[in-house]
């Protein structure tokens, strides 16, 4: 069996835990230290049983208490090396130890979790998604995602769970009060995924067998959690997928701990 939780989902800041029995791994880790030990708590667990930190990319809301958990705690933090080298300094000195390199598309273990890395459109230096699998059971997180292509839809296919980013609805965004250059950033195909293609991304992959669906990543200004949900439940609808029964529907908030899910 394996387990995720968001910590906390956002823009404000990222934090997600997966484990099973054995192993234990924080992806991203975008809050205060203490913020992220203090989510821990309240579903039990504790940061010193964490063995990994994996970094998706290195935007402050998903880095920002990296480099204080790894120096506090000894925890190994692992990204790819243009990762590195766009986070090496925000992140501050670390054991040499503590520095893990991985190459984007490998596939490595941590514990008994097998991880695959796979690239997504985003602007940074070489943003990543995660595919985790233990026992034939497989859960993907997969944010910051500026459009959809076949080759994404192949590394989420044959998942028991995806945390997907959800982060706008595209109206909103447009009438809202963001400067156009950093609507254009978030419309374009390095920016975010909207509700909309969101909804068709969770829609195709409820067909191919996915059962358990967390939208994440949403935005404060441009979304709110009740309309990603209703946009993505109507689009599993109009396909005879009823969220609930057919397939579990959640949304990941940014200031609190989500539902505890396994496969």
């Amino acid at each position: 069996m394996i387990t995720l939780v968001s910590l906390f989902s956002g823009s404000s800041g990222n934090a997600i835990y997966v484990s099973n029995k054995n192993t234990k791994i924080l992806v991203d880790a975008g809050l205060s230290g203490k913020r992220i030990e203090e989510a821990l708590s309240s579903i039990g667990e504790d940061i010193r049983d964490v063995q990994a930190i994996l970094i998706s990319h290195e935007h402050m809301d998903h880095i920002l208490g990296a480099g204080v958990l790894s120096r506090r705690f000894g925890i190994p933090i692992y990204a790819n090396l243009r990762t590195w080298e766009a986070m090496r300094a925000a992140l501050k000195k670390l054991e040499p130890g503590c520095i893990r390199v991985f190459n984007t598309g490998d596939n490595f273990s941590i514990g008994d979790l097998e991880i695959n890395t796979f690239m997504t459109p985003h602007d940074a230096a070489e943003p990543v998604g995660f595919n985790f699998l233990y026992k034939g059971k497989k859960i993907t997180i997969a944010t910051d995602i500026g459009h959809m292509n076949r080759k994404l839809l192949s590394c989420f296919e044959g998942s028991d769970m995806i945390l997907i980013e959800s982060n706008h609805d595209i109206e909103m965004l447009k009438m809202g009060r963001y400067p156009w250059p950093l609507k254009k950033r978030i419309l374009g195909d390095k920016g975010h995924l909207c509700n909309d293609m969101a909804a068709q991304v969770v829609a195709y992959l409820a067909k191919m067998g996915t059962k358990k669906f967390l939208l994440g990543h949403l935005s404060k200004e441009n979304n709110f959690p009740e309309l990603a949900f209703e946009t993505v439940k109507n689009v599993l609808l109009e396909k005879s997928i009823i969220a609930g029964r057919d397939v579990y529907l959640g949304v990941a908030r940014r200031d609190r701990v989500s539902e505890v899910i396994s496969v």
